[in-house]
């Protein structure tokens, strides 16, 4: 099973908690046992698991890579967004989650999130479901 979402982001720099997105389309596609591949098709977005239950971690992510590749630089790529394109390279554009139990499998305090780099914008999200 393949399904495309919408994401809407709000924010030049944004990290959304997409994890009650992805377990949706999990149960809604039945699989028990298996794997599900999160990836986004853009070159300035990106997914990553990380801690989700306090959100300065999430604020404290972004800070330190606004920091490490500020939008302002030497940079020569014409459209002004090189530091986007980095940050996007260096977080991934996909993961993969194991399913059992019909659940993805993360851990206590884990969640999935779809990584801004260049918004706002509307953006596209990719989830296959695979049994197995």
């Amino acid at each position: 099973m393949l399904k495309e979402l919408p994401i809407k982001t709000n924010h030049r720099l944004e990290l959304l908690d997409i994890t009650s997105l992805v377990a949706g389309v999990v149960g809604e596609s039945g699989v028990k046992e298996g794997l599900a591949i999160v990836t986004v098709p853009h070159t300035t977005a990106a997914v990553t698991i990380n801690e989700n239950a306090d959100p300065d971690v999430t604020r404290d992510i972004l800070f330190k890579l606004a920091e490490t590749f500020p939008q302002d630089d030497a940079y020569r790529h014409a459209e002004g967004n090189s530091d986007a394109h980095i940050k996007s390279s260096l977080v991934g554009s996909s993961l993969t989650v194991i399913i059992t139990g019909g659940r993805l499998l993360l851990g206590t305090w884990q969640g999935i999130y779809f990584c801004e780099f260049d918004g706002p914008r509307s953006r596209r999200l990719h989830i296959k479901v695979i049994s197995g």
